[in-house]
């Protein structure tokens, strides 16, 4: 199983625990090792990873990672990481072939959703995200989480501000080849975001969803969800 990590942005709300966002450490151990020890856990075997923002120092880390735990991890370069991420996906264009698992740098989640996901059936032509229906979750940050509204197995609508909603964006994608064409038609509307690149699919009846139940999940995107996730790990949780 192929995953796909973003990490090509500045992540400036987390720029008082350190000036790289994918490296900043968390309990010893940075993001985005973290990110790949889980998936590994999960099953994942052939990593590829987006960078931008300082990308020299997050690529040597990479390679150092991968020859110390024997690990596949491909560099992809988004030189325009200042763009909405749907840019860094899109960047994968010519390095994957077939379907992959598509996720960030700084979300922390449960390894068996990616076994999880994995093993469900998933049809052609299509990308499912994984949600979360525990829209009353106390760890989650409504102000900034992404919003989703689902029908039974389908989204209707993704955003940060949508305010008819019943499930969260959990950060985790499990992508057939038609995600870069929609990632295309959303740019040309004008909007460059994997959000966006959802509605397009939304539209077209090709935007499925995967319930995670009761499987954590956070995005660890500023100081609060950061002092969260030291809770979380020493806890064993995540």
């Amino acid at each position: 199983m192929k995953l796909l990590i973003v990490a090509a942005g500045q992540g400036s709300r987390l720029r008082e625990k350190g000036e790289s966002k994918p490296l900043i450490e968390l309990v010893g151990v940075p993001l985005i090792e973290r990110v790949i020890t889980n998936a590994v856990k999960g099953g994942i075997s052939d990593i590829y990873v987006v960078t931008g923002y300082r990308g020299t120092k997050v690529r040597a880390f990479l390679d150092q990672l991968a020859e110390r735990d024997n690990l596949s991890i491909t560099h992809i370069v988004n030189e325009e990481w200042q763009r909405p991420n749907g840019l860094s996906v899109y960047a994968a264009k010519d390095y994957i072939d077939g379907d992959f698992v598509l996720t960030m740098c700084d979300h922390l989640v449960d390894p068996e959703i990616f076994r999880d996901l994995a093993k469900s059936d998933h049809e052609s032509e299509t990308v499912t995200l994984c949600v979360d229906y525990k829209i009353d979750n106390p760890i989650i940050d409504l102000d900034d989480v992404t919003r989703v509204k689902c029908t039974p197995g389908k989204i209707e609508n993704i955003g940060k501000v949508i305010k008819d909603y019943n499930a969260f964006d959990t950060g985790i994608f499990y992508c057939t080849p038609v995600m870069f064409d929609a990632l295309e038609q959303s740019a040309r509307e004008g909007d460059e975001s994997i959000s966006g690149a959802m509605n397009v699919l939304g539209s077209r009846g090709k935007a499925r969803t995967f319930d995670i139940g009761d499987k954590l999940w956070l995005d660890v995107d500023d100081p609060m969800a950061y002092g969260k996730a030291i809770v979380l790990v020493n806890d064993g949780k995540l």
